[in-house]
């Protein structure tokens, strides 16, 4: 496993473990490829309905040489501030924010005395843009926008709400942890909850471009090969770094139809970033633990599986045209992927119509409901292409 970027380069070209590269988490890593790749895709798709011309230009007006808003230069303040009140302490004891970035960077350990020096440069540096570009008589100007500039708005918006989203549901699912440890678990970068990711993440973005009058319909259809993709990087960094969303210990023999390599049926996460498990023997590393029973590693199968869903939506995206085939397509196909692996995964269980299951099970039942309720209005309406009005 390679809990961080070290470990990889330990591997490939034979540099030391737990060198200047571990402040580079895998996970951490993963997902910002992920955020990345579901944006290029996203913005693949708005292109391709503009040029159908489903999509078209916004037109809107604001004034022009006004100089710096209040809210920029506090929140350019701020960050100068938090920038500077974590840097005297990163830079003097470097090997402890190597070993533990998450811990320096949300104590409340800091200078603040260079946070304030940082706060006021990055705020005047801001006001002094403003005045900078003032004019003496504001303009109005008028602007064209198209859903597809957007994407970096829907991108930040998605990780942001997406983050906090997967956190709050983990939370939730795993309520005495938390209680144990209230600071520690809300800033922990391990337990997320991807269904939480996700919904919080969709109201977000829902509630963005109804209030930017872009067709809520297209985006969620030019999103949702982008959401299965990413949800399958996601997974392949919950693979690499051996972050605790494994299976459950798999003691069957593998079957003869599975040609696989053996690890995939069964494996046991050498050097996991949790550092759970025995002791690996000989090991002198800052993650020396693998899992005294193989498990079923699916993380894999999770992310095998959304590259496979991905390839039939953007295979059946212009085959099928009628709006909101793809999202509850993607919808219905998501839920059941993960409704099966949970049943593998290790996770809490729950009372639900007579049956145990997890939280996640449960959820997956609604969205999969959801998803066949959506393909049936749409299907419905499929002589009325909903085409944006400029």
């Amino acid at each position: 496993m390679y809990p961080n970027l070290s470990y990889l380069l330990h591997d490939l070209i034979g540099t030391q473990r737990d060198n200047a590269f571990s402040i580079i988490q895998m996970f951490g890593l993963l997902l910002g490829i992920t955020f990345f790749t579901a944006a290029f895709v996203t913005y693949k798709e708005l292109k391709r309905k503009e040029s159908e011309g489903l999509l078209v230009p916004v037109f809107s007006e604001e004034l022009s040489g006004v100089g710096a808003r209040w809210s920029e230069i506090l929140l350019n303040g701020l960050f100068g501030f938090i920038l500077f009140f974590k840097l005297p302490i990163i830079i003097s004891d470097f090997d402890a924010f190597k070993d533990n970035a998450a811990g320096i960077v949300f104590s409340a350990e800091g200078n603040w005395l260079i946070g304030s020096i940082g706060l006021l440069a990055f705020a005047y540096y801001t006001f002094w843009l403003g005045e900078k570009g003032k004019l003496k008589t504001p303009k109005l100007v008028k602007r064209a926008t198209l859903p597809s500039q957007r994407v970096g708005d829907i991108t930040i918006i998605a990780a942001i709400f997406g983050l906090l989203g997967a956190r709050l549901f983990s939370i939730f699912e795993n309520m005495d942890t938390f209680w144990q440890d209230p600071l520690g678990q809300l800033f922990s970068g391990s337990g997320l909850t991807i269904y939480g990711g996700l919904i919080l993440a969709f109201i977000a973005n829902y509630i963005f471009v109804k209030r930017h009058k872009i067709p809520p319909i297209h985006v969620m259809d030019s999103i949702a090969p982008a959401l299965i993709l990413g949800y399958a990087i996601g997974r392949l960094g919950c693979q690499l770094s051996g972050d605790g969303d494994w299976g459950i210990v798999n003691e069957l023999a593998k079957p003869g139809w599975f040609f696989f390599p053996d690890w995939m049926w069964s494996y046991d996460y050498p050097h996991n970033v949790l550092n759970q498990g025995i002791l690996i023997d000989g090991c002198t590393d800052k993650y020396c633990n693998k899992l005294s029973a193989g498990v079923f590693p699916t993380p894999i199968y999770e992310f095998i599986g959304g590259v496979f869903i991905f390839l039939i939506l953007w295979f059946l995206r212009n085959k099928v045209k009628f709006t909101g085939f793809i999202f509850f397509l993607y919808a219905i196909l998501m839920s059941v992927e993960r409704f099966l692996i949970e049943s593998i995964r290790v996770n809490p269980r729950y009372d639900f119509l007579g049956t145990q299951l997890s939280q996640a099970q449960i959820i997956s039942i609604g969205i999969f409901v959801t998803g066949l309720i959506g393909l049936y209005y749409w299907y419905q309406r499929r002589d009325r292409p909903v085409i944006m009005k400029a």
